[in-house]
Order: structure tokens, then sequence, then C-alpha cells
């Protein structure tokens, strides 16, 4: 019989004794010591209006400035979320006294020229992922950045959704023991009329959705030995790119990892789910925000262990990972620029993450398993 027991996500201050029984699965990004770092968006899109700026109103963290090439989003968008300052060019926000990061929420292709300015300018950055649509873009970026002296992350938001962060928690607090096997299966139906220029364009799969997996399954494992990816489309797609996929990774270690999607789910059963294996455990739930996207629902995550043999235990998660994990990666940068220590997602550490994303598509294209060290700039 399998026996089932809920228990709510622990807080700060509660008592640690506690830990002896549930985990402490204290999730929820954590905020910087200052609240008002002055915020400049590069961007006006859905992904801004829908996710950046909600989020950072829920945090309290603090907008002064917004600029798109097309002046009447960024006056709408100013408008609908209180943003004093709507400005011409990125040359005009960078010349705003507040702002000291600039968020920059553009097409993968746009964003390296506008690193280039905001160092010689001297501001840290949050940039949009992917970070890049060539790997010697980003690896210039990062060494912008740091000759410039400043902080530079990329936004991939999915290491803060509640799901992939209590998984890591119980991975460190070694209730998985060592790990075997880690898997993500998505299968949804996309409409791609959110983002036709993905859709138009020569990658589409890995280089703008998988790529949340690949980076969260870094994060949770480490880099992979070998990565092995096939690539296809579903019958009738128009698309020249990839969208669906099957990926699979191997580590020195015997850990095995598993990524497939699909996005031409026609079924009224869409699945989006992640389970984790090792010695002494099993971590497995679901990817809430696929289910209805982008309106989306809270993960669920269910766990196992030998510390509490013939109980499965079952986390209630509140927050949605849009727009509450976007807090993550800007609350990050925001406590590295104040303690000089580098964001968790930063720049450097993205090279690694895009070195997977490469990797497999170099895969796709060769029939063959590839060492992410192989993608050099």
């Amino acid at each position: 019989m399998r026996l089932l027991l809920e228990f709510a996500v622990a807080q700060d201050g509660e008592d640690p004794n506690m830990a002896e029984i549930f985990p402490h699965l204290d999730y929820k990004p954590k905020l910087p010591q200052r609240m008002d770092h002055g915020i400049g968006i590069v961007g006006a899109g859905g992904i801004v209006n829908y996710a950046h700026l909600p989020a950072y109103k829920k945090a309290g963290f603090r907008v002064v400035a917004i600029t798109d090439q097309n002046r009447e989003k960024a006056e709408r968008t100013a408008k609908e979320h209180g943003i004093e300052k709507v400005c011409a060019s990125v040359e005009e926000l960078l010349r705003v006294p507040d702002v000291e990061i600039v968020d920059i929420a553009v097409y993968p292709a746009q964003q390296a020229s506008i690193v280039e300015q905001c160092t010689a300018a001297g501001k840290h950055l949050l940039c949009q992922k992917p970070f890049a649509d060539e790997y010697a873009k980003a690896v210039r970026s990062v060494e912008l950045a740091e000759r410039a002296k400043v902080k530079i992350a990329v936004n991939q938001q999915m290491r803060w959704d509640a799901g992939i962060r209590c998984a890591r928690i119980l991975i460190d607090e070694g209730w998985l023991g060592t790990p075997v096997y880690g898997g993500i299966q998505v299968h949804c139906k996309t409409d791609w009329s959110l983002w036709p220029w993905i859709y138009e364009g020569k990658r589409l799969e890995i280089m703008f959705h998988s790529i949340h997996y690949i980076d969260s399954l870094r994060f949770l494992f480490g880099d992979p030995t070998y990565v092995f990816t096939s690539g296809s489309r579903a019958p009738g797609e128009t698309t020249r790119a990839e969208t669906k996929t099957l990926t699979t990774w191997e580590y020195e270690s015997g850990l095995q990892v598993l990524i497939d999607v699909c996005h031409s789910t026609w079924q009224d059963d869409p699945y989006a789910i992640f389970r984790f294996e090792g010695t002494e455990g099993v971590i497995k739930g679901t990817i809430g925000l696929m289910y209805n996207y982008p309106t989306g629902r809270p993960d669920t995550l269910e766990f196992m262990s030998k510390r509490n043999p013939g109980y499965w235990f079952s986390a209630r998660l509140d927050s949605m990972w849009i727009p509450d994990a976007f807090v993550g990666p800007m609350a990050s940068l925001m406590r590295s620029i104040e303690s000089g220590s580098e964001p968790e997602t930063s720049g450097r550490d993205n090279l690694r993450t895009l070195q997977v994303v490469f990797a497999e598509y170099r895969s796709m294209a060769e029939k063959r398993a590839v060492r992410p060290e192989e993608i050099v700039a």
C-alpha cells in the first residue's frame, strides 16, 4: 500500500527539528538587502509585460525607465506598470542616473550589441535567455562584463520554479542519495502564433524551450559528459526548425538524463512531468506552467526516501513559474552586486548551458554523441 503524507512547505523560523521528518523546503528567492536598485528595461514585449514586471512589482523592485524600438509599446507598458520614464533609445536609458541594472529582453541576435553599450556605461546586466544566437557572442559578452567589472546574469528563471528548487534542496540534503536518473518530459500543444519569429527561424525547440530544462538539469546534476539528440517535426508543420526532440545525457558517474519534448500533442491529455531517481529516494512532480500555458498552475511535488521507508511525501507549493520565478535571477543579481559574489545564473555559468545547447544541435546534425566542450568560440 502506498501511503501519501501531505505537508506544508517549512518557512524560516520554524522548528529545525522538523527537518528530521520533513525537509525544510524554503524554495522562494532570497531578496537583496537593498530594494532600491534602479532597473532600466530594454524591450516592451510580451515576456516583459506578463512576467518581468509583475514579478518585480510583487517583489518590490524599483523599475525606473524603459525603452523599446517601438515607442508606442514602451509607452503602453510604462503606463500599465507605472514606470515613470520612457526613453527613446538605449543610449538615453543609459544616461538615466538611477539606472544601475539594465534588464535586456530582446531577440538573441540583438542582445550582444546592447551588452556592449551597457558594459561601456558601467551598468550591471540581466540578459534574456537565450544569452546569444552564437556561442562566440556569449563569450564576448561575458568578457566585456568582466573587463568592465560589472555583474552579468542570464534570466534562466526555471531554477527558481518551485518544483526544480525543491528538488535541488532535497538532493543537497541527501534525500535522493546518489542520483542515477533524471528526466523531464513535456508533451503539449504550443501556439506558435505567440512567437512567429521563433517559428520562422532555423532553431526552435532546444534554443527557445528546452534551454530551460537544460539549465535546470545542469543546476541539479552538473554538466554532462556526452549529449545525444534527435530532432524532428510533426506532420504538417511548416517551420524549418525542430519542434520535438529526444535527448539523452551521459555522466562519468553512470547518471543518465532524458529530455523528451513534443509541441504538437493533439490529444486531450498533455503532460509536463519530472522524475529524479537516486540510491536513497525518488522525486517526481509536474511543471504546472505547461498545463494551459501561459496561465498554468502551481507545480506538484512528491518524494520518497529510505529515511522514512513506506511513505511518500507531498509538498504543497503555492508559487508559479510565471511570474514568481522571475524574481529569482534579478534578486540573485542584486545580491551579487551587494556582496561582490557571482550571480547564480551568471553569464560565465550560462556559457556551459549554451555549450550543451549547441552540442545538442551538433548531435542532431552529425548523428552522434557530442561532448559539450567541443563547442568553442
